[in-house]
């Protein structure tokens, strides 16, 4: 049986990756992506060179039933958003309801957050923060 790895990518500075997230990505049979064109950016500046599979929000519930069949075969599959972790205001909640209830392991591998990094520079002295997800691109 495959493992899914949910692959935290930067956010907008290519440097910000993870060594563990290029380990993963380089050893991994297919890659997942919420966009193709966008994952390559990434992937051809470190010479990672994978298989790919789209797998955004308008697709994701029936991604997820071809990349479980894919760790039903053995392969392991990671999945990458846009910019950041997927799952958090990024596809990847279908992915990993699916994956998960047909008793496939996740992984996550943790990376860049814009929510941290925010709350870094804040200068907000409470212990408590909320985040209820990122503004819409649209008015």
């Amino acid at each position: 049986m495959g493992k899914l790895y949910i692959v935290a990518t930067p956010i907008g500075n290519l440097g910000d990756i993870s060594f563990r997230a290029l380990e993963i990505l380089k050893t991994v049979d297919t890659i997942a992506c919420e966009d193709t064109r966008h994952s390559m950016k990434l992937l051809n500046h470190y010479g990672i060179k994978k298989p790919l599979i789209s797998c955004r929000s308008q697709n994701e519930a029936h991604i997820a039933v071809k990349i479980s069949e894919l760790l039903d075969s053995g392969q392991d599959i990671a999945y990458v958003s846009d910019a950041g972790t997927p799952g958090l205001s990024d596809p990847g909640n279908k992915l990993v309801q699916v994956v998960r209830s047909e008793g496939f392991e996740v992984i996550p591998i943790p990376g860049v957050s814009a929510f941290a990094a925010i709350i870094s520079i804040a200068g907000n002295s409470g212990k408590s923060v909320t985040f209820d997800g990122l503004n819409p691109k649209t008015g």
